[in-house]
């Protein structure tokens, strides 16, 4: 389980690129709002104890209990879909809350499924091309993914549907079958479009029509587009450096509180206020250096599994960046995903530095070393 590291390998530019962008985070956190700082201070304390102590596990240990991590999943998720410790928020009940603690079990859901997946496309990646077997994947992942849509939580369960597929692109699914399936999505896509666009549609749920109306008609639905209207104008207004965190001018949308709870989905709107251009480039810099960073550990791993967990990873960290900067900037309709590592979130921060964790000791343990003690 435990394994003599030696610490030149360690990536230790990895930890200061998400120690630097936490960082960052909670101070823009502190001007959005000052009253959770602390609980995502202690969030970045138990995100780095967690990814140290994940980071020398030897992750093939970890993957022996694969089966069993799939089940811990789906009896996490099973706690809010049969309400059984559901906590409501926004009109969902995604929250599990025991003594006053707080906690999202969908969040830790990106890592389990990354560690399962890992080591199912892993061990079986012959069979990956095989109709029976990418069925049975297919049946493995729509378990934990409805359980995480009926929340409601359609957005995680994008991300959740992503990193699935990068997985199995990673894993060796011939391009003839990618071929095959877009030919079949890209028009079965178009249908869902124009079908969920219609007065009358009972495909998505009225919330989440209505979001998207908002994006697509935002001078109609002005209810539910001023969130991101009045996120764009927060960016745009920052300029090249920023009106300054803790600022107590007038002229500020976020000090005039139209941006609801800013220190959640719509961070980057802080960001772009109060740090301007150079901020929030600083922050999207870090974040692509995080994600470049777990690919080139991935490409040196032992095994494909180590392969996978870093791809991953790094699935997760853009793929959900490109979903939270495109919402904040009225690029896409809202969806309601944090930022990595920047947003306010206790689990989703400390879910973030299991999966670096996790990417860490692959990077202990490369490619070269793979016979003798590996």
């Amino acid at each position: 389980m435990l394994k003599q590291y030696e610490l030149k390998k360690y990536r230790i530019r990895l930890i200061i690129y998400v120690t630097a962008l936490t960082l960052i985070g909670i101070n823009v956190i502190g001007s959005a709002q000052k009253s959770v700082q602390n609980k995502q201070i202690l969030g970045l304390c138990l995100g780095l104890f967690a990814m140290v102590v994940v980071s020398i596990i030897d992750y093939s240990f970890i993957l022996r209990f694969s089966w069993l991590i799939y089940l811990f999943n789906i009896g996490l998720l099973s706690l809010i879909t049969f309400h059984v410790f559901g906590s409501s928020g926004g009109g969902a009940v995604r929250w599990i809350e025991i003594a006053g603690f707080r906690f999202q079990p969908s969040e830790l859901s990106k890592v389990l499924i990354i560690l399962f997946f890992s080591w199912f496309f892993g061990k079986y990646y012959e069979k990956v091309n095989k109709l029976y077997f990418i069925l049975l994947s297919g049946i493995l992942i729509f378990i934990p993914w409805v359980m995480i849509e009926e929340q409601p939580d359609l957005s995680t369960s994008i991300v959740v549907a992503v990193i699935f597929i990068t997985l199995l692109f990673l894993s060796g699914l011939s391009y003839k079958i990618i071929a095959g399936v877009l030919a079949v999505l890209v028009p079965a896509g178009s249908l869902f479009i124009y079908l969920i666009l219609q007065p009358d549609q009972k495909i998505l749920g009225y919330y989440q029509w209505k979001r998207i109306m908002a994006w697509l008609q935002p001078e109609k639905y002005t209810t539910d587009a001023y969130q991101q209207q009045n996120s764009i104008m927060a960016i745009g207004s920052g300029l090249l450096w920023g009106k300054g965190l803790n600022n107590d001018t007038v002229f500020s949308v976020k000090n005039g509180n139209f941006i609801p709870e800013p220190q959640t989905d719509f961070i980057f709107a802080v960001v772009g206020e109060e740090l301007g251009f150079i901020g929030g480039a600083v922050i999207l810099v870090l974040l692509l250096l995080i994600v470049i960073e777990c690919i080139l550990i991935g490409r040196k791993a032992k095994d494909l599994s180590g392969q996978l967990i870093c791809g991953g990873v790094a699935a997760w960290i853009g793929f959900q960046t490109f979903f939270n900067i495109c919402v904040v900037t009225g690029m896409m309709p809202n969806t309601g995903l944090p930022l990595p590592f920047v947003s306010y979130g206790l689990t989703s921060l400390v879910s973030l530095f299991i999966g670096i964790g996790l990417v860490l000791n692959v990077g202990l343990q490369p490619l070269k070393y793979r016979k003798g003690d590996f």
